[in-house]
């Protein structure tokens, strides 16, 4: 299969079968090497939903696994009515899957929820419910009460501080920034699916965009349990992906939030500096004077051009 960007506005609608409800909500489910609990998983969210009353489908997507997931998956979706099993022949990511599904979904809101049991996926239709009862809110997030992955010393700190860097550019309060479940509305997160990263970064994408561009957020409290199998999370890779994708968003959507402060810095400090440089040795200004100052307008000048194209630009 290649990965190509699809939109779910040039396909068919599918209609719900006689006596079933509409489609309102679609689950998109990474599964790579997952083979141990993928089923156990399908279980638990079809159960969720199907007591819920929502109509509903699940996308499973299979990542080019390289163990027998894939053959699960197939071997159980004639049990599974609501459940399409997608396979990928090259690994794209969760990013890719995410991306995919959901410009494939049919409902108006999309879930995001992972394959490896950490996640309480039985709440899925509560979540779903606080979105459906008020339109002021456009996603909503399970912020998870603790940190169980792989590397924690060094995770827990790293997350924070790229946390903290994210509400300070973003002026809101952000509980978990990349969890992993989530349900927002497809047609507002339509135009930033184009953005998504391939990798986990995906998560922080999203919610960035949405905060960035004033669409309210709710964080919902939930456990988080210890995942199944084996972590697919690189610390150094991937916690350096997650800060370069926090400044990309908001120099995406806010340019003069990531360069202005620095400019202005280097402009006071290369002011000050002048002014002592003057009193000290009147009609001589030093060459590093003039780096600092020349730097900050240069800066500056840049973050301006930025935030006057981001302004000019017709969409996301």
């Amino acid at each position: 299969m290649n990965h190509t960007s699809d939109d779910s506005r040039d396909e068919p609608q599918q209609r719900a079968e006689p006596g079933e409800p509409p489609v309102r909500v679609t689950v998109v489910l990474p599964c790579y090497n997952e083979e141990d609990h993928v089923l156990d998983e399908v279980k638990r969210i079809c159960a969720a939903m199907d007591a819920s009353g929502y109509g509903y489908e699940l996308l499973a997507f299979d990542d080019a696994s390289t163990d027998g997931t894939l053959e699960r998956l197939r071997d159980a979706e004639h049990l599974y009515p609501h459940m399409r099993v997608v396979a990928f022949e090259n690994n794209g990511g969760s990013g890719t899957v995410r991306r995919i599904g959901s410009q494939r979904a049919r409902g108006e809101f999309v879930v995001w929820t992972d394959a490896d049991m950490s996640y309480p996926n039985e709440r899925i239709p509560e979540l779903v419910a606080m979105l459906d009862r008020d339109p002021e809110i456009d996603q909503v997030v399970g912020a998870r009460d603790q940190e169980r992955g792989s590397h924690k010393a060094l995770r827990v700190p790293a997350k924070w501080v790229i946390r903290k860097i994210a509400e300070k550019l973003t002026n809101t309060r952000i509980p978990d920034l990349n969890s992993g479940l989530r349900v927002f509305r497809r047609d507002v997160a339509r135009p930033y699916l184009r953005l998504l990263p391939p990798g986990f970064s995906c998560v922080t994408t999203i919610t960035l965009a949405f905060l960035s561009n004033q669409h309210p957020v709710r964080y919902v409290p939930i456990e988080y349990a210890k995942r199944a199998g084996r972590s697919k999370f690189h610390f150094v890779k991937d916690a350096y992906r997650y800060i370069l994708q926090v400044l990309r968003m908001v120099m995406y959507f806010n340019p003069l939030k990531v360069m202005m402060p620095p400019a202005l810095t280097l402009l006071c400090v290369g002011t000050a500096k002048f002014v002592f440089d003057q009193v000290r040795n009147p009609l001589y200004i030093p060459n590093n004077t003039v780096m600092i100052l020349m730097t900050g307008l240069v800066i500056a000048a840049i973050a301006l051009l930025a935030d006057l194209i981001v302004r000019s630009r017709d969409g996301a």
